[in-house]
Formats: C-alpha cells, sequence, structure tokens
C-alpha cells in the first residue's frame, strides 16, 4: 500500500501503477513462501523529460551462493512530482489509510472498466454464441430441405420411371393384340407369340394347344404346373422361391427344369381351355405388373386363336359344301370343257363363285358360271339354289338370255337381299355359233382359231336379283373350230389397286399367247398354264372360277377316235 502511495505522490498514472502494485504483490507472495527477511526498496530517478519510479525487492541478507539477482519493476512517473510528503508515509497511520484507500479507488476504477469491457466481451461472445446457433440451425434447415428435395426428385423420377412402363406396356399390348388379331390362322397366331414376347417379357415361350379331349390330361412332356393350369384354368408359377404375383398360384419348381422359373397361363376359351402358355423369365423373375400384362395377352391371343380355329371350321365347311355342290364336267362331242376353282386364300371369301355344265333336251349343252353377292355358309346355300333352279328352268330349251331373265325374277320374288351375276353360253353341235348372255358379270373372252382374242361385251343384262324389271337379251357370235371361250368370276381379273378392266386384258394376253395345238392337245394343262400368269403375283381375295370351253379342230377331231 505504502509502494502504491509514493507511486501515486510520484505521479505515476493509475494503471501503471495498478500493473507496478500488481507484480510487487506476486513478488510479495513469494518471498512469504520462501521465508526469511526480505527487503523493499523505492527509488525515483529524475530526468529533464520524466522520471522513472522503481521498486527493488531483495533479500536483507545476501548469500554468497545467492548469485540471482535482486527483484524490481519500475513505471515512468510525472516530471513535477511532489515528493515532499513522500517520505512521512509509512510514519503517519492516517496517511498510509489515504493512500492506501487513493490506491483502492484506482483499483476499483479499473475493475469497473475491466468489468464493463468483460462485460461487453460477454455480450458480444453471446451474441455470437446466437449467430452461430442461427447459423448450425439455418444449415440443419437447409440439410434437411436439401434431403426433402432429393426425396422429392426421386420419387418424381421413380414416378415417371413407373409411368414411362406402365405406356410401354400398354404400347405393347395394343400393337400385339392387332398383330394378333390380323390373322385369321391359328398357326401363324402361335408362331407370332414367340417373335412378340421374346426377349424383352421371356427368355422362352412354349405354347401347347390341345388337339383332342384327353391333351389336358397328359403330364408329359409339358411341365406339371401347365397340367395344372389346363385343369385350373388358372396361372400357376412353378419355382424354388414363391412368385407372389397377382392371381397367379405358386407351386413347386418343375422337374423337367428345376432352375428356371415358369409362368404357365391357360388359354382359356368360354367353354374350355383350349391350350397352354409357358414362359420362363428374361431375368431371374417377373415384374407384378409385367405378369399381369402377359395374362391380359394371353387372354387376347387365347380370343385369336378362338377365332381362328371357328373361321378355319366355318371355310373347310363353305368349301367343302361348294366343291360338293359343284359339277362334275360332262363329256360332249365336238367340244372340250375344263374349270378350275379357287377358294380364296384370305378371309372368309368363299361360297359364292360357281360354275355349270348340263346337256338341254335338243342336244346343246348349257356352260354357267356366276357370283353370289355375299360370302361364306349363307352364299353357298344360295348359290346351290340357283344351280337347281337354272337346270330347271332350262328343261324347256330356253335360250341363255331367257334362263337368266327367269333367275333374276327368281331371286327378286325371294328378297332375300342378296344378289347374283351370271354368264350363260350355249353350244349346238350342229350349229358353229355360240349364243350367249350376261347379266352384271364380266364379258366372257372368245379366242378365234387365227389367236385373236376378243371381249364378248355386248350390252348385258343388270345383276340378278335387283328391285328392276328387266328382259336379258340373247347374243350370237360365229364358232369355227379351234374356237376357245373362257368364263370366269371377277376374282381371277380384279384387283383392288387396278380395278377389272386391266385383269380382262391380261386374260386376253394370256389366252392369245397359246396355240391352236396345245389347246387341242390338253385343255386342263391350258386352263392350269392360263391361271399362273393371272394370280401368281398376290393372294387372291375372292374365289376364283375359271370354265373353258374349246371347238377342236377339224384334225384334232380325226385324231380322237383313233386314240
Amino acid at each position: 500500500m505504502a509502494v502504491a502511495r509514493l507511486a501515486a505522490a510520484c505521479g505515476v498514472t493509475p494503471v501503471e501503477r495498478t500493473r507496478l502494485v500488481a507484480a510487487l504483490s506476486a513478488q510479495l507472495r513469494q518471498c512469504l513462501t520462501k521465508g526469511g527477511d526480505w527487503r523493499v526498496g523505492v527509488e525515483l530517478a529524475v530526468s529533464p523529460g520524466g522520471g522513472d519510479f522503481r521498486v527493488e525487492v531483495a533479500a536483507a541478507k545476501r548469500r554468497p551462493e545467492d548469485r540471482r539477482p535482486p527483484w524490481h519493476a519500475s513505471a515512468p512517473s510525472a516530471e513535477d512530482a511532489d515528493l515532499s510528503d513522500a517520505g512521512h508515509v509509512t510514519d503517519d497511520p492516517a496517511t498510509l489509510a489515504e493512500a492506501l484507500f487513493g490506491a483502492d479507488e484506482d483499483t476499483a476504477l479499473l475493475l469497473e472498466r475491466l468489468d464493463e469491457q468483460e462485460a461487453l466481451v460477454a455480450f458480444h461472445r453471446e451474441e455470437l454464441h446466437q449467430t452461430n446457433q442461427g447459423v448450425l440451425a439455418l444449415h440443419a434447415d437447409l440439410d434437411a430441405a436439401g434431403r426433402a428435395q432429393r426425396e422429392l426428385f426421386d420419387a418424381e423420377q421413380k414416378a415417371r420411371k413407373e409411368a414411362e412402363n406402365a405406356r410401354g406396356r400398354l404400347t405393347f399390348l395394343a400393337d400385339a393384340s392387332a398383330a394378333l388379331t390380323a390373322s385369321l390362322n391359328h398357326e401363324a397366331i402361335v408362331r407370332l407369340l414367340p417373335t412378340l414376347l421374346v426377349p424383352r417379357y421371356a427368355r422362352t415361350v412354349d405354347v401347347w394347344l390341345f388337339d383332342g379331349t384327353d391333351d389336358a390330361q397328359r403330364g408329359s412332356p409339358h411341365p406339371a404346373a401347365a397340367v395344372l393350369a389346363a385343369r385350373r384354368g388358372r396361372p400357376q408359377y412353378a419355382a424354388d422361391h414363391p412368385g407372389h404375383l397377382p392371381g397367379v398360384d405358386d407351386q413347386p419348381p418343375s422337374a423337367l427344369d428345376p432352375g428356371r422359373p415358369l409362368l404357365c397361363i391357360p388359354l382359356l376359351t368360354r367353354r374350355a381351355p383350349q391350350g397352354v402358355l409357358t414362359l420362363s423369365p428374361p431375368d431371374e423373375r417377373w415384374d407384378a405388373d409385367d405378369a399381369v400384362m402377359l395374362i391380359e395377352l394371353t387372354r387376347r391371343a387365347s380370343i385369336a386363336l378362338e377365332n381362328a380355329r371357328r373361321f378355319e371350321h366355318n371355310r373347310d365347311i363353305a368349301e367343302t359344301l361348294q366343291r360338293a355342290l359343284l359339277t362334275e364336267l360332262p363329256t360332249t362331242p365336238g367340244l372340250s370343257l375344263a374349270a378350275r376353282y379357287l377358294p380364296a386364300t384370305r378371309g372368309l371369301n368363299i361360297g359364292g363363285d360357281w360354275y355349270d355344265a348340263f346337256r338341254q333336251p335338243d342336244g346343246s349343252l348349257i356352260t354357267v358360271i356366276g357370283d353370289v353377292t355375299g360370302h361364306g355358309l349363307h352364299a353357298a346355300v344360295m348359290m346351290s339354289q340357283l344351280r337347281t333352279a337354272l337346270r330347271a328352268y332350262a328343261v324347256d330349251g330356253s335360250s341363255p338370255g331367257q334362263l337368266l331373265t327367269r333367275l333374276h325374277q327368281y331371286l327378286h320374288r325371294l328378297r332375300l337381299d342378296l344378289y347374283a351375276t351370271a354368264v350363260i353360253a350355249r353350244f349346238h353341235p350342229d350349229d358353229p355359233t355360240l349364243t350367249w348372255a350376261a347379266a352384271g358379270h364380266p364379258p366372257p373372252v372368245l379366242r378365234t382359231p387365227d389367236g385373236q382374242v376378243r371381249t364378248l361385251d355386248a350390252k348385258p343384262g343388270a345383276m340378278l336379283g335387283i328391285p328392276l324389271k328387266q328382259e336379258i337379251r340373247d347374243h350370237t357370235v360365229p364358232l369355227p373350230p379351234g374356237s376357245t371361250l373362257a368364263l370366269y368370276t371377277d376374282g381371277l381379273v380384279e384387283r383392288r389397286s387396278q380395278g377389272i378392266d386391266p385383269g380382262i386384258r391380261r386374260l386376253a394376253e394370256a389366252l392369245g399367247s397359246f396355240s391352236p395345238a396345245e389347246l387341242d392337245a390338253d385343255l386342263e394343262a391350258s386352263a392350269d398354264r392360263l391361271l399362273h400368269p393371272l394370280l401368281h403375283d398376290s393372294e387372291h381375295e375372292d374365289d376364283v372360277c375359271l370354265l373353258l370351253s374349246h371347238v377342236p379342230t377339224s384334225a384334232a377331231r380325226q385324231r380322237t377316235p383313233q386314240s
């Protein structure tokens, strides 16, 4: 305290004085710890620019082995310091107390300022802490927002992928259904199924069609799951792990191939299963949505197969009926006949085309070719009625025009919304003249002995059966030996892209390319050769009928008896 008072008297600033007193106090504590007697000395060195207040602490009795120098500290003092009362500081208790109080006031002032600074530092520290907490909270919010954004992005990508997959399945199902229903040949549909499914939805495809009533009961060489699918009418999944596919029963792996999962889907009809479609997955297993799509595709394939088989059955019946109704050509002296009938290669376009040849009571030969509108069994039955009616009308010796007029009246009375076209030609053994009449039918083509070909396109009548009263006229044309008459239906000459006239011209050119010797020798072979250039370029969508009538030359007639 005395040193503090002396420093104050010497003009040491409060801050320097506090620093000096603090350092002295620390040194005195060390002295007390060490023990012994210690001497405290104060010295003021005055210079023109100011003074130096110096404090020194040293042992009262310095030992020779003690080489450490005395402790000292100093502080600058003012030049005009008043030292008159400095020597009495330690003698007067009041002066000492005053010095102590002065030192305490300076220390308190300094401590107050230090407290203010510490409070300010604490405030800034708290403010910094709050800022750090806010930054941390902001980082946490940003991280949570980033995670939420990533989750939303992943969900969007997943939904988009699922939508694209669903769109792909629907597109595939629509395209595959169109391809399956475009064919009416069940064998073509069976061949098409592997092409559609491999390799996108299946690695292997096997179509098992039942050929008889006992096929569904056979277990070999088909997998047991396929037999179960046929018996139960439900899809079966055979593998060493459950499939968990909707609408599908899980079964043990197939003994034929235990390492390969199999999906066996019955080909159902309205009455009973007609077969089983067995698939193996392109990868390890199927997705549930893919399995649902495959089951739906199999259902549509089953409908296509059923329709194709029904169509083929009806077509076979109609074709069989029509062939049974077609006439076996009669043998006539002085006239050769050859006929060809070809059913349509596409669609149920059979049953309406027909030809016939028969004798009248006066010895004349009637040849006729016609076409009933419509197709299938109805047209075939109508054709048979027309054939029967024509033969009945021809008993009284009517001419071709009269016969067509009666057929027209017959159809008009029936009012079946069916119409017909026809051409009738009559040959008489004693008359080298051809009499013919046509009703809405493509005109006959006549080849003369000199190789010239002409179309007999004299004014024909209208179609038979239309609501119109008509009298169909007869036409005549010379028919010398070596002449050939071709009667045909529109299926031989008509093409959608070209019409009928170019086809008639092709027929005339083909008929004109024959030599009289070829026609005399083998009219049957000539009929085949005539069809080839007209039908080889495309499939015909309609029936084809051709009836050739050839009057042999004189040389050919002379050779016939010898043979």
